[in-house]
């Protein structure tokens, strides 16, 4: 494994494929959905092996599975975040973790089979995870793993990006939690300004929030080169960051994790700002993974959303799927370009 690791390139261009021709306008409605698909593992009776918590009463917690806990489960999962996604029918689909081949999920192309089942979108896809393989934990392995970030369209893109992110180079943690990254897209508006859309998956397994910090520092960074080219910038995905107040919004029978960090406006640069959906606290869009779901034992917060800059005008509402299909609740966003 250590002799296989490597990062994958920054700044690397990404196919567009089966772009679209029609562009953006101005004061017009167009909508978006993040969704992290899990995989196709995360139905509610799945626990994954890396995931650790408490409950109240001090009980240690650790996850049981490594890996789907069969192919016609990751299929029914996936099967079904796809048809979440067409029943959404936005004009905009960001989704992470989603694999193209990978033992985790018995080797099924996600991307594919989002691309067949959704023809009416354009797709651009970035590697997140690449992985030799790995015999851990010896009763079920993980494998090897590629998988990444999946972003679909209705509207013409000019081009797009993958964009590395740093990630922790301790010893075990890279072969599990490596290179991380977020997509830049570009898509045309009619001012001869652009929409730059941003597919976010910021580290989980993050010991202090170290890398984390060092992450939203870059796309601080991007965030704030684009708003002062005068573009239209929308970032959306998993933050891996509790948003909006959310950290204890939820009933619980769990204590708050350890890798629970906050995300608020205060940390993010000017002219942008996150979006707090409507029903914030009322819907959460990740649930703990140290045990099987259960609604009111699980800890639960919005990991999962937008940040927008102030030229969008822009509301969002968290998908009540339970966590049927994944252990994230789709988010859809809303806006219109000022």
């Amino acid at each position: 494994m250590q002799i296989n690791y490597y990062r994958i390139e920054d700044d690397q261009s990404l196919d567009i494929t089966n772009n679209k021709k029609e562009t953006l306008k101005k004061g017009e409605d167009y909508s978006a959905v993040t969704y992290n698909i899990g995989f196709g593992a995360y139905d509610q009776d799945y626990s994954f092996f890396m995931d650790t918590g408490e409950m109240e009463d001090g009980t240690a917690l650790v996850g049981k599975h490594s890996r789907a806990v069969s192919k016609e489960n990751a299929l029914k999962n996936t099967n079904g975040s796809i048809e979440t996604v067409k029943k959404l029918s936005p004009d905009f689909a960001l989704l992470q973790e989603v694999d193209v081949n990978a033992t985790r999920s018995y080797n099924i192309n996600q991307k594919e089979s989002f691309q067949e089942k959704l023809p009416n979108y354009s797709s651009i896809f970035a590697l997140n995870f690449h992985a030799p393989y790995m015999l851990y934990p010896l009763n079920e392995p993980h494998g090897s793993v590629e998988a990444g970030l999946l972003t679909m369209s209705k509207y013409k893109a000019t081009s797009a990006t993958r964009k590395s992110y740093p990630v922790d180079e301790s010893f075990f943690t890279k072969f599990f939690d490596l290179d991380r990254c977020f997509t830049i897209s570009r898509y045309p508006v009619e001012n001869n300004k652009e929409l730059v859309l941003i597919n976010n998956h910021m580290s989980a397994y993050d010991k202090g929030g170290t890398i984390r910090a060092r992450q939203l520092e870059l796309l601080n960074k991007i965030m704030e080169e684009e708003y002062k080219k005068g573009n239209y910038v929308i970032v959306g995905g998993d933050f891996n960051h509790a948003l909006g107040g959310t950290v204890d919004a939820f009933e619980s029978k769990q204590k708050i994790p350890e890798w629970v960090f906050k995300l608020n406006d205060k940390d993010i640069v000017k002219g942008m700002s996150v979006v707090k959906a409507l029903n914030n606290t009322e819907v959460p869009t990740c649930r703990s993974c140290d045990i099987p779901y259960k609604k009111g034992v699980n800890y639960t917060s919005v990991l999962d959303g937008f940040i927008v800059s102030d030229n969008v005008e822009a509301r969002s509402e968290n998908i009540d799927e339970d966590f049927i299909y994944s252990d994230h609740n789709p988010v859809k966003l809303t806006f219109k370009l000022k």
